[in-house]
């Protein structure tokens, strides 16, 4: 057992997991209370669980971009659609528009509850996206690339890249500032913005270009021999399959769309996928240094995340006015035993995985 609390870094997949299954839970709702108690369980595991990685920087531009987005929606609704509703808060000059453009206004009447929608939208939105930045914070993008399977590997390559960008990004700007200071620049402001922005992207520009370059020395993405005919059957087969999936789970997460549709649309779906990934992973060849293997803690983080995201799922068909505070008339949002309690088993992998294992400690095992 002593072995388990050795720090160690999880398998991605797990982490991504976890965090996937808050963002699901974030999008059943839109309740401030139990979104905030979400961003707290992120920001509390996050705290303790990331590692002193580059990456891992990349969180509180995260939590900036989050709180912007709350900000955006609220100014759109002062902008384009603030008079829902009976508590008026002010009244703007509205702007008349010509009558192809009926429907729409801009400014007038602001309303309490138009406010409230909203921020409450953007609340739930910034709660999604700070999730996503909590698995990239906690996971390393160059291990997952490694877990991709190999039937996924092109397109993987990709998203793992993509998904880094914004890590990648918040490491340059680290790094630039730490540049700008050690010459005793003290700018700020537009013109430190100005400052920064170019070597921000040249230097990020650069590391792409090197990656690009020893994925490509360390033969990413070769292939065996196959048919052109064959490479056409796999690709429709794995292009089919994911389109499958994605109505399939659409369908189930949509509470208009029948049960007897969703279920058997994603089940077909993920069996196509199946056997196109099947296909595909005959003809792709490489080899895996050290494979990251899924163990005890791996399966509770991801677990915990799942659960919430389950237990969520559930309570939006129990028990919708909680979790959907009422605008028309205006409610107080009250959070039921239930939905905060599978939000908080979320928190359990701040306790119940080992802590992170800095760059060398990773390295010497």
């Amino acid at each position: 057992m002593t072995a388990y609390w050795l720090p160690r870094n999880l398998h991605p997949a797990a982490w991504w997991l976890w965090a996937l299954g808050l963002a699901t839970a974030a999008s059943r709702t839109t309740n401030p209370m139990l979104l905030a108690l979400i961003l707290s369980v992120v920001i509390f595991v996050v705290i303790n669980r990331r590692s002193d990685a580059p990456w891992a920087v990349a969180f509180r531009l995260y939590l900036s971009l989050g709180a912007f987005i709350v900000v955006m929606r609220v100014v759109y609704r002062i902008i384009f659609g603030g008079g829902e509703g009976d508590q008026i808060l002010f009244t703007l000059p509205e702007i008349p528009l010509p009558a192809w453009a009926a429907g729409i206004r801009l400014f007038g009447q602001v309303t309490l509850e138009s406010l409230l929608g909203g921020a409450y939208d953007g609340l739930r939105l910034a709660t999604m996206l700070i999730c996503v930045g909590a698995a990239n914070a906690l996971a390393n993008p160059k291990r997952l690339l490694k877990s991709v399977p190999s039937a996924l590997y092109e397109a993987g390559s990709a998203v793992v890249v993509a998904v880094s960008v914004f890590p990648q990004l918040a490491e340059s700007v680290v790094r630039v500032g730490r540049a700008r200071r050690l010459r005793g620049s003290t700018e700020r402001g537009i013109r430190a913005f100005r400052a920064v922005a170019i070597p921000v992207l040249e230097d990020a520009l650069d590391r792409s270009l090197r990656l690009a370059a020893a994925m490509d020395s360390r033969g990413y993405g070769r292939s065996g021999a196959l048919t052109g005919g064959a490479r056409a059957v796999t690709g429709a087969l794995l292009v089919t399959g994911l389109i499958g999936i994605c109505v399939g789970v659409y369908g189930v997460l949509d509470g208009t769309t029948p049960r007897y549709l969703a279920g058997p649309m994603l089940a077909i779906g993920v069996a196509i996928a199946a056997t196109g990934m099947y296909s595909a992973g005959r003809r792709v060849h490489r080899t895996m240094y050290r494979p990251d293997h899924w163990r005890l803690a791996e399966l509770v983080a991801a677990g915990c995340g799942i659960v919430a995201a389950i237990v969520l799922f559930r309570s939006s068909s129990v028990d919708p006015a909680n979790l959907n505070p009422s605008l028309r008339p205006l409610a107080w949002p009250e959070v039921d035993l239930l939905p905060a309690v599978g939000v908080l088993i979320a928190l359990l992998p701040a306790w119940l995985v080992p802590p992170a294992a800095n760059d060398l400690e990773e390295a010497g095992r």
